[in-house]
């Protein structure tokens, strides 16, 4: 039997969802905590749809498929949650308080319950209500305009930055913070963990730089936003490309011994108004081998580069395969919980579930009997 994770023992009630709350629910899971997943009838809306059973990020789970339409799935949930330690929802304001599952009625049920709420916009405020995506709330944060080249629009990071960094693991954060704290107070709380707040604290230090006047609005004009030629991604010979982070002098150092750039032009690093002309001529150096070349070129040598890998390249390289960091595990590679504890690690205990697969189980272990389980299967409360 795997060791037991640091979460070991702690409840958690998911609602089914898209983004960061599966996100939340994944970490926790990886870290020993017993996630139970409401799922829905429409399984198509739920994160992963009919592939669910494939997906990593809902690995960990058990599912229980219910129709939160009826008072008796309401009745369900609220008769499980004396032995829940969390709630995790992302649906938009004001949904849970009309499904019967708010807040204020849940923590009658359990005075000691974390209620976690992931959102776009937050619980407050004029937009609350207002749609939205991973992209408009950061955006709105002020951390997407700084993404992109010199001249050019600003360039969306995928949803990683959103969905997943300003709201899943923040999610996740808040729910241990809270259940943390209910441990000496005997109280439980709502999280509300808003993706466009955390977006907001992530550009903590960008501020910071504003405030100092050393960080130029103007996208691209900036050490760590392309604007340098000695912090960037260069295209090679082969269309591929290598990432170059050459920012302390030693560092920068090595760059132009390996590459025989020796003209004193060079040993202008920090001049903001070499920048462009030496990004463009570091861009023709590189283009004139493969990827595999400066790779070689590059091997053991102390200059922050490294190739820039696709996702199917990424597991095989050899650092990722002395470390573990990603396995084939339940017919789809994926990558390992982290960080990584000493003690306790986390673990990949379960498969991600067929949509209702626990049902039964989870009813029967909340002390439902088989007859009220046959009861509700027929009334169409569950699935």
């Amino acid at each position: 039997m795997d060791a037991a994770g640091p979460l070991d023992g702690i409840r958690v009630l998911e609602f089914a969802g898209q983004g960061p709350g599966p996100f939340a629910a994944m970490m926790l899971a990886d870290m020993g905590a017993e996630v139970i997943r409401v799922d829905r009838d429409d399984e198509q809306e739920a994160d992963g749809g009919v592939e669910a059973p494939r997906n990593p990020m809902l690995r960990g789970r058990r599912s229980i498929v219910l129709d939160l339409k009826r008072a008796e799935a309401v009745a369900v949930l609220l008769r499980m949650l004396p032995s829940i330690d969390a709630v995790i929802e992302g649906y938009r304001p004001g949904v849970m308080e009309r499904l019967g599952l708010g807040p204020e009625v849940c923590a009658k049920a359990n005075p000691k319950l974390v209620y976690g709420r992931v959102t776009g916009w937050g619980q407050s405020g004029p937009m609350a209500h207002a749609a939205g995506h991973d992209i408009n709330y950061i955006a709105l944060a002020g951390a997407l305009d700084p993404i992109g080249r010199r001249g050019g629009p600003p360039v969306p990071p995928l949803n990683l930055l959103g969905d997943y960094a300003s709201g899943g693991m923040y999610l996740a954060f808040g729910l241990v913070s809270a259940l943390l704290e209910a441990q000496r107070s005997g109280r439980g709380q709502v999280v509300d963990a808003a993706m466009v707040d955390g977006a907001a604290h992530l550009t903590t230090t960008l501020r910071w730089k504003l405030e100092s006047r050393t960080w130029n609005l103007p996208r691209g004009t900036n050490m760590l936003d392309g604007g340098s030629h000695f912090y960037g991604v260069y295209e090679t010979s082969d269309h591929k490309h290598v990432a170059i982070g050459a920012i302390e002098p030693r560092f920068y150092a090595e760059l132009r011994r390996i590459l025989g750039l020796e003209d004193p032009e060079w040993g202008r690093q920090l001049d903001q108004q070499m920048w462009p002309e030496l990004t463009a001529k570091l861009a023709s150096v590189f283009r004139t081998g493969t990827r595999e070349h400066w790779c070689t070129r590059f091997a053991g040598a102390e200059a922050c580069f490294t190739p820039v890998l696709d996702l199917v390249e990424a597991p095989a390289h050899p650092h990722h395969q002395s470390r573990g960091t990603f396995v084939e595990r339940f017919g789809v590679t994926q990558p390992i919980p982290t960080p990584r504890l000493s003690r306790t690690p986390g673990r990949l205990r379960r498969p991600p579930p067929t949509p209702g697969q626990h049902s039964g189980a989870l009813l029967g272990e909340a002390g439902f009997s088989t007859e009220e389980i046959a009861a509700l299967r027929q009334k169409g409360a569950i699935r």
